[in-house]
This record gives structure tokens, C-alpha cells and sequence, in this order.
């Protein structure tokens, strides 16, 4: 398709996170001319303040703790090691900065234009930029049009109402990773993934955990078993963990010696709860404002801009994706929006965005990883089961690696064999999930999954034990 001028092209992405580069790249690789917007480096909230450095400083804490116990493999470590925490942090950078260069590499390689800058909606095709130069200071404006238009801007941290963070005292998931010191104690407000990332990295640094949910368990959007676990697990370690927790953000004070919270459990009388800091892990607000939504005819409900399975908004040529439009709000999920909404602009034939076979990943220690189903949500929905589960301490390889907490749980349909989800916690699960998701698009059965040679010895044969275990043909347990 032919396009007018320097400034025309054929597809614009407003968001250089994970979900627009993606659609950036693919759009660009199926022969159309793109711009992709960003008043920030390329990389998004997932590179540059979420899952790369919170990764990397969890890979650290989980090797740090391998060190503790490296005499239990015959490996002697004279004195006690430590946890160099400004090393962390330089080493986290390095590897932001290493991916965000092999970014750039990748959109010279596709063609693509990136244009940094802030960028504004002026009706459905065109976009308002006041850009910035490398040093990040104001570099003029620029309007620009595309024939179609991703919005991928993502969503950023929000708190409780009342709970103000200071970056000091109460500080989010971003402040974190501005720092370079640990404080010698911290009240985690929120048990979903990012709270228990963060629980389980401080815990391990040697910080004096607390951690705090709402609602009756921790990880409470996984399946009842893996949460127990978790829960299990952390208070085994030495994380105070209280579920159900009531408190009122106005009762909470923040000075120079700490924060205070008076916190009780449901129907139960509150004590103080006294630390260093508090970090509040409770969500994520989609970064629907100030982009010229009021220009389109796309709607927002509930924070979310509403749109269809090809990612369409009401808006003909408007298209949105990742954190933007709710549900799960992971990178991978993004990306996998930006290509299906690629798909859509040029009429390449693909399914619907399916969610249900969506892996999910949640990197405390232990591992958590999950696809499909619950054995709840089967029940919820009058779905009858069969569910094969086996503990990673029956798998050899879990053994050798010292690190066999969890199990691997498969749930399938009773009358049919279907592969309805699967949920793990232990060692390496979020890698482990990948052969699930596999067996999900290519919609095998358990009995299929079983009957797939899993070598021996390998963590892997966790997933293909459970599926045996269904019908009740495990081998090793």
C-alpha cells in the first residue's frame, strides 16, 4: 500500500513495550511501513521496571541461597556468604541495558521507525507527537498518520485508596528498582504475583518479611492447592504471612523510624505491625488518559479500553492490546495481542485471542505456573474432572537439584480426556509450563501428554507423571 509522505504510514504503535514492538516487528515483517512511538526507551514497563530486573534480582536471591546450602551438594564455601546488593543492582542494569540495545538492533533490522516522543491521538489515523531527543528534553512536534493505529501504552503502578506512597517509607514495585540499599525489614501489601515475587526476594536477602492479603489466600487468582503451598512454603521459610488482612490506609503513619499499620485478620482485633518500609503491591492502572481517547469513538469500561476477539476498538482502525485492555496483564499475553491484532489489519486468517491458553508465570521461590482451568472454575462450572497430581520429591531430578518442594497438577475432563489446565509450583515450572501451553494449542489430552517420552532424568517428567496419574498410570508414584 502506498503511503503519502515521510509522515504517513501504513501502521502507527503508540507503546514500545513488549505488546508494541511485537506488533511493530510483525507488521513490519509482512511488508508495512511503521512507526513506533515511545516517550521512554524501547522495552516498556516489562524491561525496564518489571519482569527483566525483578528477574534478575530474584535469580540472584535464589543463588544466594543455593550458596547457603552448598554444603549439602559437598561444594565448601569458606565463611559465610553475603548478599552484595549494590552488585545486584549494577548487574540488573547491565542486563536492561544489553536487551534495550538488542531492541534497537532489531528496529533498524525491521525497518521499523522509532520516534521518541509523547503521543496524542488526533482522531483515529492521525497521532500528535512532541517528541524528545536522546537526552530526553522537549525536541519539537510532529504530526503523523497511519492507515491503521495500535494503541500498547500500558498501565503503570497504583495503590490503595488513602495509601499514599512517598518513595521512602511506602514505596511501589517502581521505587524498588531506583534503589541500591535493602531495609532490615518490609510489610508487603498485596499476595499476588508481584507481592510474593518481592516477599520472597527480600526474604531471602535477609530481610524480615511480612506479607499481607486481602483476600483468603495468597496467590488467590491460582489453583486452591497451589496457593496452600505457596502459603505453606513461605511461612516454612520464615515469611509472616496474614491472609484475610483487614486494615484502614488512614491508620497507616510513616516517619523517620519506619512505617506503622494496625492490621487484624476477618472478625479478629488488630495489632501493630511496625518495618523499615512497606511496599505496596496491589495492582495496575491502564494508561488510558491523555492519549486523545476523547477524539475516537473507543470506549473504556471499568479502566479498560473495550474491544473485540482481533483486538478492534468501537473506533474503525483503532486497535488496543496488553495492560490497556485488562484480563491478564502479562508481556507475553501482549505480545501475543499485538500479532493478533497485525493478523486483523492485514486480513491474514487467525483465531480469536484465546485466554484460557494463556500460560502464567509467577517467579517467587517456589515457582508457580499455570494454564487453563482450576479445578474450582471446573467445578464452578458443572465440568466433571479426573486429576492426576505428583509431588516434585517423586521425581529424581528434583532430588539432585536439592529443590523439590511442589508438585505438578493436571486436570482433565472425566468424559472426554480434555486437558482442562495445569498448575505447578517447584523448581523451574515456569519453564515447564511451555510444553503444557504446546499440548493446549495443539488441544492434546492428558492421555497424550502421558504417552509424549519425557526424558529421564528431567524435571519435565513432573508434567508427564501427573498426566499419567489422571487415570491412574503414573509409573513413579
Amino acid at each position: 500500500m502506498a503511503v503519502g509522505s515521510s509522515n504517513s504510514f501504513e501502521l502507527v504503535v503508540l507503546g514500545a513495550g513488549t505488546g508494541g514492538y511485537s506488533a511493530a516487528f510483525r507488521a513490519a515483517q509482512m511488508g508495512l511501513k511503521v512507526a513506533l512511538v515511545d516517550e521512554a526507551k524501547i522495552g516498556g514497563t516489562c524491561l525496564h521496571s518489571g519482569c527483566i530486573p525483578t528477574k534478575a534480582m530474584l535469580e540472584a536471591a535464589d543463588f544466594f541461597d543455593r550458596v547457603k546450602h552448598a554444603g549439602e551438594f559437598g561444594v565448601v564455601v569458606d565463611g559465610s556468604p553475603t548478599l552484595d546488593y549494590p552488585a545486584v543492582a549494577v548487574r540488573r542494569q547491565q542486563i536492561v541495558d544489553r536487551l534495550t540495545k538488542g531492541l534497537m538492533s532489531l528496529v533498524k533490522k525491521n525497518k521499523v521507525e522509532f520516534i521518541r516522543g509523547r503521543g496524542t491521538l488526533q482522531g483515529a489515523k492521525k497521532v500528535k507527537i512532541a517528541k524528545l531527543g536522546d537526552d530526553g528534553q522537549p525536541d519539537g512536534e510532529i504530526v503523523i498518520e497511519g492507515n491503521d493505529v495500535i494503541l500498547a501504552t500500558g498501565s503503570r503502578v497504583k495503590s490503595l485508596p488513602g495509601l499514599v506512597p512517598d518513595g521512602q517509607r511506602i514505596v511501589t514495585s517502581d521505587d524498588v528498582l531506583k534503589s541500591t540499599a535493602l531495609p532490615k525489614s518490609l510489610i508487603v501489601v498485596g499476595a499476588g504475583a508481584v507481592g510474593c515475587e518481592f516477599a520472597s526476594f527480600y526474604h531471602d536477602a535477609g530481610v524480615e518479611v511480612t506479607l499481607l492479603e486481602y483476600l483468603p489466600a495468597v496467590m488467590p487468582l491460582e489453583d486452591a492447592d497451589v496457593s496452600k503451598e505457596l502459603e505453606r512454603s513461605f511461612t516454612r521459610r520464615g515469611i509472616k504471612v496474614i491472609t484475610s488482612a483487614r486494615f484502614d490506609t488512614a491508620s497507616v503513619t510513616a516517619d523517620e523510624g519506619g512505617v506503622c499499620v494496625m492490621v487484624g485478620k476477618e472478625g479478629e482485633a488488630p495489632v501493630e505491625l511496625r518495618a523499615e518500609q512497606m511496599l505496596v503491591a496491589t495492582g495496575r492502572a491502564a494508561n488510558t488518559e491523555d492519549i486523545g481517547l476523547e477524539t475516537t469513538r473507543a470506549k473504556v469500561e471499568r479502566g479498560f479500553i473495550t474491544v473485540d476477539g482481533r483486538m478492534r476498538t468501537a473506533e474503525p482502525h483503532l486497535y488496543a492490546i496488553g495492560d490497556l485492555i485488562g484480563g491478564l496483564l502479562l508481556a507475553h499475553v501482549a505480545a501475543h495481542e499485538g500479532i493478533a491484532a497485525v493478523d486483523a489489519i492485514v486480513g491474514a486468517e487467525a483465531e480469536p485471542v484465546d485466554y484460557l491458553k494463556m500460560p502464567r508465570a509467577t517467579y517467587c521461590r517456589p515457582q508457580i505456573a499455570s494454564i487453563g482451568r482450576s479445578q474450582a472454575e471446573c467445578e464452578r462450572d458443572g465440568i466433571p474432572v479426573k486429576i492426576g497430581k505428583v509431588p516434585f520429591q517423586a521425581i529424581g531430578k528434583a532430588l539432585i537439584g536439592g529443590d523439590y518442594e511442589g508438585f505438578t497438577k493436571v486436570i482433565a475432563n472425566k468424559e472426554t480426556d480434555e486437558l482442562l489446565g495445569v498448575h505447578m509450583i517447584g523448581p523451574h515450572v515456569t519453564d515447564l509450563i511451555a510444553e503444557a501451553s504446546a499440548a493446549m494449542l495443539f488441544d492434546a489430552t492428558a492421555w497424550e501428554i502421558g504417552a509424549a517420552v519425557h526424558p529421564h532424568p528431567t524435571l519435565s517428567e513432573a508434567l508427564g507423571e501427573a498426566a499419567l496419574a489422571v487415570d491412574g498410570r503414573s509409573i513413579n508414584f
